[in-house]
């Protein structure tokens, strides 16, 4: 009987439609990798200072980078601070960032875009407001705004991204909400005495959270890219710190190599710019899967 189970079935034609998209398998393969190296960076590249294992060890202080090797095998950045460490620790480091921004702009848009949609009225007017005047400022000049404002470092590029990032979520669930709070259901509920917080978070949040969802998946690479950016332009995290964006940044003079061997130093650049690259890609691979699988215009096709 359970088998039979309306919900159940659905689930299961859900997981079907992601799982022979190609596409999808790729993105998920991918994410797949990266949660096993941040899962097993201590086996992968044993931590020198285990009191702080995000900050790269470096072998010497040199400018020049130096070749892959078999004792640095992605070779060395400015200052000698070996790549591979760097880059598997900094899969840490992308994860945190980028679960923490989208787990706080999820509860804070999310939570406004269902007063703001539930209540309707003045409660709707206000929020939305307050999210146009967020809209008319550019998402990277916000977000570098707060962090100057409030200091350097990488927590503070964290909690500057997430304070911007919610603002598209609550576009996204009101307007779902709109439509759902004059359902049948929903009127039954206030009919029976159902109080407004419970109409909401069995009803109205578990139907409309579809497309937050979607979205959040997709923006979950894009935020690591933004912070990645912002170390890029040293916002960020001090210098060896086991951040992509860093690295990226600490190469900067060697993006092109000396006259006659311009591709010299290509490994400081793209080995930790293909893992931010592959990182973005698998959640943005992912994300279209959900989008394909949850959107009733094509779900059926």
């Amino acid at each position: 009987m359970l088998e039979n189970h309306p919900k159940l079935k659905e689930l299961k034609f859900t997981l079907s439609r992601i799982f022979k998209n190609p596409t999808a398998l790729m993105g998920f393969v991918l994410l797949l990798f990266f949660i096993i190296v941040a899962i097993f960076a201590p086996q992968i590249a044993p931590p020198k200072n285990k009191n702080n294992p995000y900050m790269i060890p470096h072998a010497g202080y040199g400018v020049t980078p130096k070749a892959p090797s078999e004792k640095h095998i992605f070779g060395t950045t400015t200052g000698q601070y070996d790549i591979f460490y760097g880059v598997v620790w900094g899969t840490r480091t992308a994860f945190r960032i980028g679960i923490f921004v989208i787990s706080v702009a999820l509860l804070i848009g999310v939570t406004l875009g269902t007063i703001a949609g539930y209540y309707g009225g003045i409660v709707d007017e206000f929020i939305m407001r307050l999210v146009d005047v967020i809209f008319a400022i550019p998402f990277l000049v916000l977000a570098m705004a707060i962090v100057v404002a409030f200091g350097r470092g990488l927590d503070n590029i964290m909690y500057a991204i997430a304070a911007v990032a919610w603002r598209s979520y609550v576009r996204v669930i009101r307007s779902g909400i709109l439509t759902l709070r004059e359902q049948d259901f929903i009127q039954a509920a206030k009919i029976m005495g159902v109080s407004d917080f419970k109409i909401m978070v069995r009803h109205i949040i578990p139907n409309a959270v579809y497309p937050v969802m979607v979205i959040a998946f997709m923006e979950c690479g894009s935020v690591v890219l933004t912070a990645a950016f912002m170390s890029f332009l040293g916002l960020g995290a001090p210098k060896g710190y086991a951040d992509w964006g860093q690295m990226v940044a600490m190469a900067r003079n060697y993006i092109v190599g000396p006259p006659g061997d311009p591709l010299k130093f290509w490994y400081t650049i793209i080995i930790p710019g293909t893992a931010i690259v592959l990182f973005v890609l698998a959640w943005n691979l992912i994300g279209d899967a959900l989008r394909d699988a949850f959107d009733p215009k094509l779900r059926r096709r």
